[in-house]
């Protein structure tokens, strides 16, 4: 019998990863705690809490290949640092004794020097908050006698986005012809991923020995400025490009002295107030894989957006 792929996680990672899976034929085994999920005829959605180890080594019995995509029950480094780590353990110790290979969404958060252009071989020692926690759970990887792949994306966009700077801050926006506010600013070149593209890659990494027990950059196009992304999406929809603003740095930190939330999006401005590069070259080599041209990705965009409504 096939092997089942196990996908942790059904937010627009999990569930991309397991409908392209489901899509090439594959049996598909999805975990979340309320058991949710797209429909497919292939896809097996469980309910099942991966920081606990009974239900999960369960769940991956028969599995050759995990695509661990939970994310923290808040965007704060408090709730990372109290969830993450344990499920990730559980999932790794789990995947060991299936023999399965584990592969990880991961962000740009650990890069210590992400003023120039981050490749796969720049530093990832960042330190404090969400950035050390990212820095933790990629060491905790490297330490592991499990097979993983973490495999970097820089922002995301793409139908099921929806809490992104390019999701809900800018797509339904540009639709109903409302002003477009960014961080930092409009005009400085920033990455962004499609993320059907990082699924792809994921899925292509559990299948290409030589990428495993290592950290990739998922395709990811030449970087854009905020302002051309817009302009992409505005044009993918046929509507006029309306004018775009930039929250202020100084806004969002006084908002943090008061938003828990606004202070968690203040920690990382940064991203936003220089260019924030990342590439890719390397790991589309080693993947045979290159990133959705933009035209292409924002019409799936638009199309994904207008069907919500």
């Amino acid at each position: 019998m096939e092997p089942i792929k196990v996908v942790t996680g059904a937010g627009p990672v999990g569930a991309t990863i397991a409908t392209q899976l489901a899509d090439a034929g594959h049996r598909v085994r999805l975990l979340t705690r309320s058991g949710s999920g797209p429909e497919h005829p292939l896809i097996e959605r469980l309910r099942v809490d991966v920081s606990q180890a009974a239900p999960l080594s369960s769940a991956l019995d028969g599995a050759d290949s995990v695509f661990h995509c939970i994310h923290g029950s808040k965007y704060a480094a408090k709730s990372w640092s109290e969830e993450l780590p344990r499920a990730e353990r559980r999932v790794l110790e789990a995947a060991a004794v299936v023999n399965a290979v584990v592969v990880f969404p991961e962000s740009l958060y650990s890069y210590s020097s992400p003023e120039t252009v981050m490749t796969e071989d720049s530093p990832r020692l960042a330190t404090h908050g969400k950035r050390g926690v990212r820095t933790a759970l990629l060491a905790a990887r490297a330490a592991s006698e499990t097979r993983t792949v973490s495999m970097v994306a820089s922002d995301f966009f793409g139908p099921s986005v929806r809490t992104a700077h390019a999701g809900d801050r800018m797509v339904p926006l540009i639709l109903a012809g409302k002003r477009v506010q960014v961080m930092g600013s409009a005009d400085i070149p920033h990455s962004f991923t499609y993320v059907p593209d990082l699924a792809t890659a994921m899925i292509r990494a559990a299948e290409t020995p030589q990428a495993w027990n290592a950290v990739l950059h998922a395709p990811t196009l030449p970087a854009l400025t905020q302002r051309e992304l817009a302009q992409a999406f505005a044009a993918a929809a046929g509507v006029p490009t309306l004018s775009i603003g930039a929250i202020p740095s100084w806004v969002v930190k006084s908002a943090g002295i008061v938003s828990p939330q606004m202070r968690e999006l203040a920690e990382m401005l940064y991203q936003f107030q220089q260019p924030f590069v990342m590439d890719s070259t390397a790991s589309q080599k080693i993947l045979h894989l290159s990133p959705t041209p933009l035209n292409l990705a924002a019409t799936a965009t638009i199309r994904w957006w207008r069907n919500q409504s």
